[in-house]
């Protein structure tokens, strides 16, 4: 039912892959999956052919229009509506005036480049195609007028109405909250209020991004948020420029370090902020320089599809062993300027913390080893999408969860469990790649897998996965013990801003 000026086949992909997976599983249906033809369209109607005999992975053109609710691009309009229905639920006919303001930003899953972005190094995520979404009114008004206050609602605690008074203050930030997200996006945006006036605005939020995953959760919420602020305080005509983005990024980003008490690197909200369909970006954490380019294959047997599996076992990257590793790695800096002056870890080589070992302890020489060696891995990673060089994409993900594991110590057994039932699955050669993806301690996986073995391989990961879990609790049951629940994903956009009807 697409009109052909919205025609976009990375869609229609999608839709099929989860057709296929859920419905169809025969091979007639996988044949006809993997023989159409990759192609992307953008809002003038033109089709452009992705992918080139010279370059499997080619630039995108970052595109200039933003997205209507009728081109939304991979927005689940039922989140929508339950943040519709909540609005109405919760504030009832808004008493702002104006128009309806609805943002979508999208969590990410990273494919390779972990833990370097505090350390200013290269990181190589997508934006996917789970959102939150902020829907609601919002003015500036002057001071002294009636009803300045900010009222903001979750489909996660629809009774739990939270409220400040513009501006808010840090002396208001409760521990553990996650109203103090929403604070400290709003609190980056002061300087666009005029003198005189003071913001004022009342929002349902929903989300489909899984809590606690590694699927960047926080990070949607606060890009959600700053677009809907965007929209109130400075009518952002230009929202999709690369400076636009990565000012937002840097703001929640500033944000979430200042008012949640998590001293994280600018990945997450910059893919949820700049993030392209179809598209993974190479991103500089240092000089926020990115790239998008598309993930293509003239053989489509050959091009992987990114399955996520969630262990279901939670983390929070605001408390125990994350801050300690950003400590450690300022340990190691230290060190490594006794025997040569760099700015961040990201310049350091090998030699460096060869050289500087006797400065640092065994468990610092490891973290920085991780470090380095994963910005290695990063950049070798790119090079290796660049020229459909999916087995040495999948080599260089198997070794960095390795790193990620013995050297920097974020996983868990849960997550290592999952990552070796990806790597034994048979065929062979139906899986690239497999790795932690996230902060770590809990979380998800993210494996490259051969388009045809995805419906088997799902099947063998949460089966194998509660057979792992029965046997290590000493149970046959499988109704007390955590399942592994798996998805298919592709690129998707970064923040939206949907004109409703």
């Amino acid at each position: 039912k697409l009109s052909p000026h919205v025609w976009n086949m990375s869609r229609v992909r999608r839709l099929l892959e989860v057709l296929t997976i859920a419905t169809c599983r025969n091979s007639r249906a996988n044949a006809f999956l993997c023989s159409l033809p990759l192609r992307s369209s953008n809002f003038e109607g033109k089709s452009t052919q992705i992918c080139t005999s010279k370059s499997i992975m080619t630039p995108i053109k970052s595109r200039e229009t933003e997205r209507t609710a009728r081109n939304a691009e991979g927005v689940d309009p039922t989140l929508i509506e339950q943040a519709k229905s909540l609005y109405r639920k919760t504030f009832g006919e808004s008493s702002h005036g104006g128009h309806i303001i609805c943002t979508a930003a999208p969590g990410r899953v990273n494919l390779i480049g972990e833990h370097v972005d505090y350390t200013g190094g290269f990181v190589l995520p997508m934006a996917i195609g789970f959102h939150t979404i902020c829907y609601g009114f919002g003015s500036m008004v002057e001071i002294g007028e009636n009803s300045c206050v900010c009222r903001f609602v979750s489909t996660v605690n629809p009774d739990d109405v939270q409220t400040f008074e513009y501006p808010p203050k840090k002396n208001d930030i409760r521990e553990g909250e996650w109203s103090n997200y929403v604070k400290g996006v709003v609190a980056q945006y002061m300087d666009h209020v005029p003198n005189g006036y003071t913001l004022n605005f009342e929002i349902a939020i929903s989300s489909n991004v899984p809590l606690g995953s590694g699927l960047s959760s926080s990070a949607a919420l606060e890009v959600s948020v700053a677009r809907f602020v965007e929209e109130i305080v400075m009518k952002q005509n230009n929202a999709l420029t690369k400076e636009a983005k990565v000012a937002r990024a840097l703001k929640c980003q500033k944000a979430e370090n200042e008012w949640c008490n998590s001293p994280c690197g600018i990945m997450d909200q910059f893919v949820s902020s700049a993030g392209e369909m179809g598209a993974v970006l190479l991103i500089d954490c240092e000089s926020t320089e990115y790239e998008a380019y598309s993930f293509g294959g003239n053989d489509e047997e050959e091009k992987p599809t990114v399955v996520i599996c969630n262990s279901n076992v939670t983390h929070s990257i605001g408390g125990g062993e994350y801050p300690i590793r950003v400590k450690q790695c300022a340990k190691a800096l230290e060190a490594v300027n006794t025997v040569r002056k760099v700015k961040s870890l990201r310049h350091a080589t090998m030699k460096d913390i060869e050289e500087s070992r006797d400065s640092m302890d065994e468990l610092i020489y490891r973290r920085a080893r991780h470090v380095i060696s994963e910005n290695e891995r990063t950049k070798q990673a790119a090079e290796a999408l660049k020229m459909g060089n999916y087995e040495a994409m999948g080599r260089l993900m198997n070794e960095s969860h390795s790193s990620m594991r013995d050297d920097y110590e974020v996983s868990c057994s849960e997550i290592d469990a999952l990552v070796d039932l990806a790597q034994v699955f048979s065929p062979q050669d139906a899986v690239y790649g497999s790795r932690l993806t996230g902060g770590g301690f809990g979380g998800c996986t993210v494996s490259l897998v051969r388009p045809k073995a995805v419906p088997a391989f799902i099947e063998h990961m949460k089966e194998e996965y509660t057979k792992w879990q029965q046997k290590r609790n000493g149970s046959s049951s499988s109704d007390d013990i955590l399942k592994c629940t798996c998805f298919v994903t592709t690129p998707a956009s970064g923040v939206q801003l949907l004109h409703l009807s």
